[in-house]
């Protein structure tokens, strides 16, 4: 396994995701010793397929807008399904009205219903500097394990600047626009604890080579 291998999730989440293309992604990790982040549709026969492999999955993907009942549920049942950690998705608009106290009731409801890790995902681009520290800080004294920049659904992705300022409250799972290992290890630099791409298998080649 490459060092580096176990800080790259290996991603599949697009609207027409098949179990062919969850496999292909499953291969790959098995191939290279990465994570994997898949739907939670495919959990149980991700698990039964590769069972060496960490498995991620979202929760409240890809907007965030599930009720905090529905979010927590969902995070139960994709658990039980398999998941080691979850990805789950902050509620843009109740940061951006300046709801903080139904936020941080989310956050703690989301960490308290499973025995895993939950990365947060914040949107980062979407957001303002006050925002996004607003919400790593609520996230923080949560527990949550990571915050992650993206989702890969909104225009922008992962930045320097936003890892390093994430970085401040908890580990960052750097996601969204990631495609070279020049740039996953510039995030890492940067204060970036894991990477979050669909194209771990060609970073970790690019990594190889640098490395000869």
């Amino acid at each position: 396994m490459e060092p580096i291998a176990d800080r790259i999730e290996h991603t599949t989440l697009g609207p027409t995701t098949t179990w062919t293309d969850v496999s292909e992604v499953l291969d790959s990790a098995l191939r290279y010793g990465m994570r994997a982040c898949i739907p939670p549709c495919y959990l149980e026969r991700a698990g039964e397929y590769a069972p060496s492999v960490e498995l991620s999955t979202v929760v409240g993907f890809p907007h965030g807008q599930h009720a905090t009942e529905t979010k927590c549920r969902e995070a139960d049942l994709a658990w039980r399904d398999g998941a080691s950690e979850l990805d789950a998705v902050a509620n843009v608009g109740t940061l951006k009205a300046g709801e903080l106290d139904e936020l941080e009731h989310e956050f703690d409801e989301l960490v308290a219903s499973v025995p895993v890790p939950v990365k947060l995902i914040v949107e980062s681009p979407l957001l303002e500097e006050s925002e996004l520290r607003a919400v790593s800080e609520l996230a923080a004294e949560a527990g949550v394990a990571y915050l992650k920049t993206s989702t890969g659904f909104v225009d922008g992705g992962a930045t320097v600047a936003d890892v390093e300022l994430m970085s401040e409250y908890c580990p960052v799972k750097a996601s969204g626009g990631i495609r070279s290992w020049e740039f996953a290890q510039t995030l890492m630099a940067a204060g970036a604890d894991r990477i979050g791409t669909s194209s771990g298998d060609v970073i970790l080649e690019e990594y190889r080579q640098a490395s000869e």
